[in-house]
C-alpha cells in the first residue's frame, strides 16, 4: 500500500484530465474542485479543512495568471501542489534539543497508537544523529508495557530505565532524568501511559509528569488509521496538556490518510515524524513538500536518494559499475545488490517514490518480493565457485541447488537463464557506451 492510496489515485485521475489542456475554463476548474473535494472528504479529511482548501485553490486557479498562462493545466496542478504543502505545514518541523542536556521528550497518546514502539523508533533515529538516548518506562498500568519497552530497547541496544510497575510514574520520570545526568545521556524519551479514551485521570497524571520534569517537547503519537478521531484526539491533548508536535503512525496501512492532512490545520501543531511500517527503522521525518508530491504522483526523489545512501555503500557501487562494464558481474554481486535493495524497505514503498510510477501498477509488486527471496535462496545454495562461474553448474549441481533452496530445478534454470540475459544486456550497454549510443532495450530483472 502506498501512502493515501485511495486519495492519491483519485487526485491523480482528476489532475490527469487537466495536465495537457491548452485551454482551461472556470467551468473546468469548478468541475475539478468538485472531484477533489469528494476525494478529500472520502479520505476523511476534516470537513472545514476541505472547505478552506477548495476555496483557496479555486481562488488562485481561476486567477488571470493561471487561466491565461501558456500551460494552464500544469499551473492548476502547481496550485494544488502548493496548497497541499501549505495545508500540511510549509516547512518541515524538526524536533529541537535543549541547550542544557539532557533534552527530555514526553511521548503521549491513546492506547494502541503505537507509542511504545514509536519511542524506540525515535530513540533509534536520533541516535543516528549522534545522540545518546535513554528510554523511560512510565506506563505502569497496561500489562507488560514495561516489558514491551525493555524488549524494544533490547532490540535496538538502547538502555531502558524502569522501576517496575508498582512505582509512581512521576517518581519514575524524576529518577530517570537524574539517572540520565549521571550516565551522560543527552536525550531522555519518556513512554507514558495511554487510555482507551481521554479522561481526567490520564490528563492529571500527564500534567504531573510535565510539571515534575519540564519536558523540552511533548510529542503526541496518533494512529493515522483512526481518521477523523486522530484529529479530535490531537485537539483534546493539545487543549489539556499542550503538544509541541505530532507523530503519525501506521500511515502505510491506511486508505483514510486524511488525518495527516487535517492535523496541522485543525490543531496548529506540526507533524514531525511519520511511521511507515513495522520495522524499528520505519520512522521518517515528515516533509510536507515531499508528501504532497507523493500524493499527487510526482514521486519523492529526495527521500529515495536518502534511503539509497543509507543502504548502499558508495565504494561498492563504484566497484560494481566497473564489474558491469567489464562483464565480471557475478551472482555473488547480484546477491549483494538484492540485499542492499531490501535494506531500503518494502519494494512497493521504494518504487512508490519514483516519479511517474503509477500506484496501480505497483499493486502486484508484493508477489515479486516473494520471487526475490526465492532468488536469494537459490544463490545462497550455490558454492562460491558456482556463484562466480555459473557455467560449471551441470545437471546434478542444479538438482542439489534446488533441493538446498527449497525450490524447483525449473526455478534454478530460469534464474541462470535470466542472469545470462542480464549479463548480455550489460555487455550491450557497455558496447553502446563505447560507441556513444544510449538504450536499454527490453531490460528485465530475474525476479
Amino acid at each position: 500500500m502506498s501512502v493515501f492510496e485511495g486519495l492519491s489515485g483519485k487526485l491523480q485521475e482528476t489532475l490527469k484530465k487537466l495536465r495537457g489542456k491548452g485551454r482551461v475554463t472556470e467551468k473546468d476548474v469548478k468541475e475539478m474542485m468538485r472531484e477533489i473535494k469528494l476525494a478529500l472528504l472520502e479520505a476523511d479529511v476534516n470537513f472545514k479543512v476541505v472547505k478552506d482548501f477548495i476555496n483557496k485553490v479555486s481562488e488562485r486557479a481561476v486567477g488571470q495568471d493561471v487561466l491565461e498562462s501558456l500551460t494552464p493545466g500544469q499551473q492548476v496542478i502547481k496550485v494544488v501542489h502548493e496548497e497541499l504543502i501549505d495545508l500540511m505545514g510549509k516547512v518541515p518541523s524538526k524536533v529541537t534539543f535543549s541547550p542544557k542536556p539532557p533534552t527530555v521528550y514526553m511521548m503521549v497518546g491513546l492506547q494502541g497508537s503505537g507509542k511504545t514502539t514509536t519511542s524506540g523508533k525515535l530513540a533509534n533515529l536520533l541516535r543516528k544523529q549522534g545522540k545518546n538516548p535513554l528510554l523511560v518506562a512510565c506506563d505502569v498500568y497496561r500489562p507488560a508495557a514495561v516489558k514491551q519497552l525493555q524488549v524494544v530497547g533490547g532490540q535496538l541496544n538502547i538502555p531502558v530505565f524502569s522501576m517496575g510497575d508498582k512505582a509512581n510514574p512521576v517518581d519514575i520520570a524524576k529518577a530517570a532524568v537524574e539517572h540520565a545526568k549521571l550516565k551522560q545521556h543527552d536525550l531522555v524519551i519518556i513512554d507514558t501511559a495511554g487510555r482507551l479514551h481521554i479522561n481526567e485521570e490520564l490528563m492529571d497524571e500527564l500534567s504531573n509528569i510535565k510539571s515534575a520534569v519540564h519536558p523540552h517537547e511533548i510529542l503526541l503519537v496518533v494512529d493515522a488509521m483512526t481518521g477523523q478521531d486522530a484529529v479530535n484526539v490531537a485537539q483534546s491533548f493539545n487543549e489539556k496538556l499542550g503538544v509541541d508536535g505530532v507523530i503519525l503512525t501506521k500511515l502505510d496501512g491506511d486508505t483514510r490518510g486524511g488525518a495527516a492532512l487535517s492535523v496541522k490545520a485543525v490543531t496548529g501543531k506540526p507533524i514531525k515524524f511519520v511511521g511507515m511500517g513495522e520495522k524499528l527503522s520505519d520512522l521518517e521525518p515528515f516533509y510536507p513538500d515531499r508528501m504532497a508530491s507523493r500524493i499527487l504522483g510526482m514521486g519523492d526523489v529526495l527521500s529515495l536518494i536518502e534511503k539509497a545512501q543509507e543502504a548502499f555503500d558508495e565504494k561498492k557501487a563504484l566497484e560494481l559499475e566497473k564489474k558491469m562494464r567489464s562483464q565480471q558481474f557475478t551472482l555473488e554481486d547480484f546477491l549483494e545488490q538484492m540485499q542492499q535493495l531490501k535494506k531500503m524497505g518494502p519494494l512497493n514503498q521504494v518504487l512508490g517514490m519514483i516519479p511517474g510510477l503509477n500506484a496501480k501498477a505497483l499493486q502486484n509488486v508484493d508477489i515479486d518480493e516473494k520471487k526475490m527471496s526465492h532468488v536469494e535462496a537459490i544463490i545462497k545454495s550455490m558454492t562460491k565457485q558456482e556463484r562466480n562461474d555459473p557455467s560449471i553448474i551441470n545437471g546434478s549441481r542444479r538438482k542439489r541447488i534446488a533441493a538446498g533452496s527449497g525450490t524447483t530445478i525449473q526455478e534454478v534454470n530460469k534464474l541462470l537463464k535470466d542472469f545470462e540475459e542480464m549479463r548480455k544486456m550489460f555487455k550491450m550497454m557497455a558496447e553502446m557506451g563505447k560507441h556513444g549510443k544510449k538504450g536499454l532495450g527490453r531490460f528485465r530483472l530475474p525476479f
